[in-house]
């Protein structure tokens, strides 16, 4: 009885070790994987020219986002008619279909709840509801980790407007407000 119940964990025993190599062989294949997903370049996160204005007449401004669905300011400035260069950088691993990031700034005369929730079902045009475009001072286009996009546009009028950023559900947590003097 003991040589049969030695054969029986010895077997137990060799089916672990394969399994635990096969697990093992895995997990490294996947750490390789992840790790080519990597952009080449590291990103640069916080910099004088992120802040400091170019010239009188244009203003630079650098908002980080993450895989917490966060962004890193919850506040942003210009000047009224100012040339305004967006700059929306992920410092996340995941890609854009599964925790994709934009910043999308609004006019006062739409609820950020209301457009939101239009947003949901706009996956064609980027989180951005057609039936809103008028609505929207500017946006970014949608990036997944380690992605960066920069977007162009002229400050609106004096006033406090919201931004979000648009995937859908993530309105909730990344917004804050852009000001402009």
């Amino acid at each position: 009885m003991k040589l049969q119940s030695f054969r029986k964990y010895g077997k137990q025993k060799s089916l672990c070790c394969v399994i635990l190599c096969v697990a093992l062989q895995f997990m490294v294949s996947c750490k390789g994987k992840v790790e080519n997903k990597q952009p080449s370049q590291e990103l640069k996160l916080t910099t004088k020219e992120d802040v400091i204005p170019e010239d009188g007449n244009t203003v630079r401004l650098v908002v980080t986002a993450n895989d917490a669905m966060q962004f890193d300011k919850k506040e942003l400035k210009a000047k009224a008619g100012q040339t305004v260069l967006l700059t929306l950088r992920h410092k996340g691993r995941m890609a854009a279909h599964v925790m994709g990031h934009n910043l999308v700034i609004l006019n006062n005369n739409v609820s950020v709840t209301v457009f939101g929730n239009a947003a949901v079902i706009a996956k064609e045009t980027e989180y951005i509801p057609k039936k809103f475009e008028q609505n929207v001072i500017a946006h970014t286009k949608l990036i997944g980790g380690g992605e960066t996009t920069t977007v162009s546009f002229k400050a609106p009028p004096a006033g406090v407007y919201n931004y979000i950023c648009s995937f859908p559900g993530h309105y909730a947590l990344m917004k804050g407000k852009f000001i402009v003097e």
